[in-house]
């Protein structure tokens, strides 16, 4: 059976704009329906990567977020609202992101539990490749349904980041950091994810393309608008649209490459069920800038097949590497306590990479909040990939 894509528009996000787009978006796939029954809890899995505010497009947004919660709650759900983002997980981490990114505000008005419940599970992940077992935030496991509310952005690691990535956030705090550790190369964190989708097994997912973010993605690149809102049963469907929708091959993904491999997925958004705009309608971005070239040389890498022994030492040589700009810096070492692998430390206020334990995972990049690290790439990679 095809899965099914709602593809409609959403030119900005005015509150009643949001409402009458979800409302289609969710009648195409036949109705909340048919996705939560009255008295049911259904945990609505976030995008905080870090504390930032709507504008910056980094996070789940806030309107949208609204009118998915007050339709859950008019089919008779309750609806608690998590996420674990970038660094430890704890309540005072949780309520800075919920705050700054605006959901505090949306739990005031609408009534919806913030989650604040740090424990962790152990579950079984009969299904995955890499891991046959999965750390999970308790309150995950606690829900009913879980409905995932995932961002359209670059990634400097991931290349693009939707509906299967967002699953990574329902890994508890730094447990994120063992895993990016266990799997250095991209590859096989991206089976990874694909793991953890299968594991956690979303409901639904609302994929929010009114405005991505191009560029140095997760949070330090640009807002750019795009006009649609993106739903669907399958995060993996889900993905292979978000990606054509920006220009970008879905093959290229190593997230959407790895459940190619698997027959998780087709790779092209033919092979589904578009519902909502015809895709000669859709609002596709030509010149969607990617995270400067970061990939090019692993998407060859993915696409040879190359054997490890040669693929190895091919992609250590090409891999960017994390530059500090010490200038920007503002001192407050987030960089070092979210480092896997622990090779950032501070010295004289001011952090130095040892890139020689650096696994490229990026997570400094990702979660600085000054933006102050870039990724440098090597003389080799600039000459193949430009």
């Amino acid at each position: 059976m095809q899965p099914s894509v709602a593809v409609v528009n959403c030119p900005d996000y005015r509150p009643v704009q949001v409402r009458q787009s979800l409302e289609e978006a969710l009648g195409l796939l036949g109705g909340i329906e048919s996705i939560v029954k009255p008295g049911q809890q259904v945990l609505v899995k976030l995008n905080l990567v870090m504390p930032k505010s709507p504008e910056h497009a980094a996070t789940t947004n806030p309107v949208i977020l609204e009118w998915v919660v007050r339709i859950l709650q008019a089919a008779g759900a309750k609806v608690i609202l998590a996420d674990s983002p970038g660094g430890p997980f704890n309540s005072k981490m949780l309520q800075r992101a919920y705050d700054k990114c605006g959901i505090t505000a949306v739990a005031e008005r609408t009534g919806a539990e913030l989650n604040f419940n740090t424990s962790e599970a152990t579950v079984p992940c009969p299904e995955g490749k890499i891991i046959k077992s999965l750390r999970v935030m308790e309150a995950v496991l606690k829900a009913d349904v879980v409905i995932s509310l995932p961002k359209l952005k670059t990634h400097g690691l991931t290349l693009l980041t939707g509906a299967v990535k967002n699953m990574f956030g329902a890994v508890p705090g730094l447990v994120k950091a063992e895993y990016h550790v266990k799997m250095p190369r991209i590859k096989d964190f991206a089976e990874i994810l694909v793991d953890i989708a299968l594991c956690v097994k979303p409901r639904l997912s609302i994929l929010d393309a009114v405005v991505c973010m191009e560029g140095e993605g997760p949070t330090g690149g640009r807002p750019r608008p795009v006009g649609v809102i993106l739903a669907s049963a399958d995060p993996f469907a889900l993905d292979v649209v978000g990606s054509e929708l920006v220009g970008v091959v879905p093959q290229q993904v190593p997230v959407i490459a790895c459940a190619m491999d698997r027959g998780l997925t087709a790779g092209s958004s033919d092979k589904f069920q578009l519902l909502g705009l015809a895709k000669k309608e859709w609002p596709i971005v030509k010149d969607f800038k990617l995270p400067l070239a970061t990939f090019k040389a692993d998407k060859g890498l993915l696409g040879a097949n190359l054997p490890d022994f040669l693929a190895a030492p091919l992609e250590k040589a090409l891999r960017p590497k994390p530059v500090f700009i010490h200038e920007l810096c503002v001192g407050c070492g987030d960089c070092v306590q979210n480092c896997p692998p622990q090779a950032v430390k501070l010295v004289d206020h001011r952090p130095e990479v040892d890139l020689a334990r650096c696994i490229r995972c990026y997570c400094c990049q990702e979660l600085c909040p000054a933006q102050a690290v870039q990724i440098q790439h090597t003389w080799l990679g600039r000459k193949l990939f430009g």
